[in-house]
């Protein structure tokens, strides 16, 4: 079995999927981050595809960082300067070939996040 990551995003406050919310994924080398693709999410809160497919999967060290403001922006989130929660980094590691699936639970004063399955 190939691993990959998908990932999903609640709108906790809203009691919704956070629909339409850019993600970015970056792979940690060293000191290093570098860019691998970024997605949006789509009414599901999900990915249309797995953000990190079987093809390009390694074990290693990701960070999937979740644009937050944008999203409350777009959702007519009272805007604060600076919004409290505007870029969300997650950083996690990945140790085998299997399913990761890393969701966020998200509203504009906290998220939360797991090893989902």
């Amino acid at each position: 079995m190939s691993g990959y990551l998908t990932t999903h995003v609640l709108d906790t406050a809203r009691g919704c999927p956070a629909a339409g919310l850019k993600i970015e994924l970056f792979r940690i080398e060293g000191d290093a981050r570098k860019y691998l693709r970024s997605a949006v999410t789509n009414s599901d809160g999900r990915t249309d595809e797995q953000i990190l497919p079987a093809s390009e999967f390694l074990v290693g060290t990701y960070e999937l960082v979740f644009h937050a403001g944008a999203y409350f922006d777009a959702t007519a989130v009272p805007p604060e300067e600076p919004r409290f929660l505007d870029v969300v980094p997650l950083r996690f590691g990945i140790s085998e070939a299997a399913h990761y699936h890393v969701p966020l639970l998200l509203s504009p004063f906290g998220y939360s996040t797991y090893r989902g399955s």
